[in-house]
Order: structure tokens, then sequence, then C-alpha cells
């Protein structure tokens, strides 16, 4: 707080005691500027309690002492980023080789579904088990570290329920296949030589023509004979299809080993005219009845008038 303000008076004010001397000069000075002897010192503390002005800039804090600030917003940034944006996952077996194999980490793409996006045919997608996918089959357990990085996102998912697999049709698609012949997508035979696992058949068994419900999936592995995709759940509630609620993302690059980085693209067998035409069909058909309707009611009104004339 300021004191021995400049009054105009020519006389020195008098403190009590004596203890700050008189203001000879008519400068602002502080109780603390007063009290400090020559050399910066704290009164009676000599040279050595000098700390320098008073109001100077602060101590910086130790970076120890911020360590543990920095480390829990970085978890916090690392957990939004996985709960929203992007999350990494392990391949443990070999169905969707050559695609990904077993030990590939893959990134998948969480923030597209937030904003509706929903699977779409081609996709490699991750997926929790809907119920059954992997009743007996073996599962990593991880131990206490590992599922806490990986809840946090520093570690690929250690969730042993999620599947990987590509979408090869969705909900109001019809799916069938021959055993040794084509996976045949709304009449449209698929040439899958571009993912499939070489020397792998499109199907072992037949299977279909399925119709999958809406709001659904039908998932396969590339690796065919060594995948156990919705072909052999048919007998499990959805028959092998799999809920669009259920699919975490997409995967859309391979991130490790470094040796394999490599994008997950949609092949282009599904960009093919005529995959939509069986789910075009009806409104088309509904469009010629709503057309068709006002003349057959015109023709009606027309015969009627005939008969009443007669």
């Amino acid at each position: 707080m300021a004191v021995d303000a400049r009054s105009g008076h020519d006389e020195p004010d008098k403190r009590a005691g004596g203890a700050f001397g008189d203001d000879t000069t008519g400068d602002d000075v502080t109780d603390d500027e007063q009290a400090r002897p020559p050399g910066g010192g704290e009164p009676g503390g000599g040279d050595d309690a000098a700390d320098g002005p008073v109001g100077g800039p602060k101590k910086q804090r130790s970076f120890w002492k911020e360590l543990p600030l920095l480390v829990g917003i970085a978890l916090v940034l690392a957990l939004l980023i996985k709960t929203f944006l992007v999350q990494a996952f392990s391949i443990p077996s070999e169905s969707m080789m050559n695609a990904l194999q077993r030990g590939d980490r893959v990134l998948v793409d969480k923030l597209t579904p937030w904003f509706g996006s929903e699977p779409e045919r081609g996709e490699v997608v991750v997926f929790h088990d809907p119920g059954g996918w992997l009743e007996g089959q073996d599962t990593p357990t991880p131990n206490v570290v590992q599922k806490f990085l990986s809840f946090i996102g520093l570690m690929p998912s250690a969730e042993e329920k999620d599947l990987i697999k590509r979408v090869i049709a969705v909900g109001g698609d019809t799916v069938s296949c021959k055993e040794g012949g084509k996976v045949v997508l709304n009449g449209k035979p698929l040439d899958e030589t571009a993912y499939l696992y070489p020397g792998s058949v499109p199907c072992q068994d037949s299977f279909g023509p399925i119709k999958v419900p809406e709001n659904r999936i039908w998932v396969m592995g590339d690796n065919r004979q060594n995948s156990l995709d919705s072909r052999f759940h048919q007998q499990l509630p959805g028959g092998g299809t799999v809920s669009d609620d259920e699919v975490v993302g997409r995967a859309v690059v391979v991130a490790w080993p470094v040796t394999r980085w490599a994008a997950l693209p949609v092949p282009d067998i599904f960009d093919q005219p005529g995959l939509d035409q069986a789910m075009t069909a009806a409104p088309v058909g509904a469009a010629g009845l709503a057309g068709a309707l006002p003349l057959v009611l015109w023709r009606r009104r027309k015969l009627a008038a005939r008969h009443t004339a007669a």
C-alpha cells in the first residue's frame, strides 16, 4: 500500500516512533522500500537476505512438480482420442489375410459413426461380439497394466470380445453363394480376387439367399477357409448378421509394424453398377403404382357413366 504520498506541505511527515525517517525527496515509496536497507536485503538481515525486488518474476516451478500435471493432461487427451476419434486394435488371427496378418496393429476410425455414418459394403470393420461368436475360442487374458493402458488408448485394445471382418452386404441387400462359386450380391456376382487370400475360394459351402435386415450387416473374412464369420452363425439371433450398433468403427490403416504401413480402402468391385438395383426397385415400383392409380380411377368413372347412359 502506498504511503507518504506528496501532500503539498513543506513540513515532512513524522512517522510513529520515527521508524522510517523523514521523506525529503517527495517521491512515492512503499513500506517495503523504506524498510529495506541498502543492498536490497531484509531489515536486519544483511546482504545475504536479499531476494530481489518485491513484485518481481516468480520463481519457476520445478519440472518434477509439473510432471504429474503434464502426465494427467496427456492421459485425459489419450482417453478422449481413444473414445471419440481413433483407437488401435491388434489382429489376433489369420482370418483377414492377406490384408491383415496376425500381430498387425490397425487404427480404427471412431469419429464418423458419431455423425451418423453407417458401415458400407467393402469396409473392414471392428465390432463387438454379437453374442456367441467367440464361444469356445481361446482369447487373450491381459494383465492389469495392459487393461489400464488399453483403456486410456496407449496400447491396442485388450478387449477380448472384438472381431474384425469385411462388410459384404448391408441392410436391404440379398446375399448368397453356391459351393465353389462366387458370392452373389443383389443378383451381381462379386469378383473378390483383389482381396481374397490366395488359394481361398469365396465359399466352401452354399448359403442363402439371405435378405439382410435393416440396420444390420453381413460380414466375411478375406481368408474364407480360416474365418468364422456370418456364414457360421446363422443359427444365432440375427441369423449371422451384426447390428450397426455393435460396430466400433472402420479400420482405415495398418499402423504397425512400419514395414506393413498400408491403407485399407474399399475394393472397386463394390462400386460396380447394379448393386443397388434391388434396393431401388421397390421405390420405382411404388412410383409406377402411384402414377397408374389416377388412370385406373378415370377409366372406372368413364365405364360407370356409360352404364348410366344406357
